[in-house]
């Protein structure tokens, strides 16, 4: 239940619309709703303006579809991440809206209007590669109603590539750079932008890489300003931090 929905709930209580018992009836799972393997936190969105979000690793397609079904009772739109095609049959059969994105490895059932936001966010990748982990990103943000615009490939073994896009990308009001490697394409881009800068480190690259480790600690240890940065591989976090920038 979101902010809009509890106050279209108390007018209509106030207005003697609705009764006691049928408002009772509304809130009986406010808080959550207890399954036997999960527990769905329907005070979320309330408390933080976005709903649960279905973290789909680990989880067998019966748990997730489960979930799903209950969560496409309420008016919320719903994201399934870490998950794969196996799950989607399932949760098709429950909601036939539902969508499956393959780069991003989500699942994704819109149950609002689409209404997307004036402003827009940039999704900056270094190489085709790290294109799985910005899709992440893409998806997450674009299922919070936000517009995405996506500039692919344009690392520093290229840079005359990013310099190319770089008057559009300005025109972002958040900008998600994702890069694997050394994790250098942040540092180009906070050093050339008046925004901020959110840094996606990803496991691609060679050996000495360490799965990630080496793009982290470049990107954590970066000289230009007004960059944050988040975890290995973690688009669906880059997603949802550029989203509630982008409707401040």
């Amino acid at each position: 239940m979101d902010e809009d929905k509890l106050r279209r709930l108390l007018t209509s209580i106030k207005e003697g619309k609705t009764n006691i018992d049928e408002a009772i009836g509304q809130f009986k799972d406010f808080g959550y709703k207890e399954l036997d393997y999960a527990k769905i936190d329907n005070h979320r969105q309330l408390r933080t303006g976005y709903p649960e979000i279905i973290f789909g690793q680990n989880k067998t397609p019966e748990q997730i579809a489960g979930i799903v079904k209950y969560m496409n009772t309420r008016e919320t739109n719903i994201l399934v991440t870490r998950t794969d095609f196996e799950a989607f049959t399932q949760v098709k059969t429950i909601a036939p809206e539902a969508e499956f994105h393959k780069l991003a490895k989500a699942i994704t059932i819109r149950k609002t209007e689409d209404k997307k936001t004036t402003t827009h966010i940039a999704l900056v990748s270094a190489g085709t590669s790290d294109m799985p982990v910005c899709e992440e990103a893409a998806i997450t943000a674009e299922i919070f109603d936000n517009k995405v615009k996506r500039y692919y490939d344009v690392g520093v073994a290229g840079i005359h590539r990013f310099y190319d896009k770089l008057n559009e990308i300005k025109e972002a009001r958040v900008i998600i750079v994702v890069a694997g490697m050394e994790g250098a394409l942040p540092s180009i881009v906070g050093g050339m932008v008046d925004k901020p800068v959110i840094a996606v480190p990803t496991s691609v690259g060679y050996g000495a890489n360490f799965g990630g480790l080496s793009a982290l600690l470049g990107m954590l240890t970066s000289c230009s300003s007004g960059i944050s940065v988040v975890n290995i591989d973690n688009g669906f976090g880059a997603g949802y931090l550029a989203s509630m920038i982008n409707k401040l």
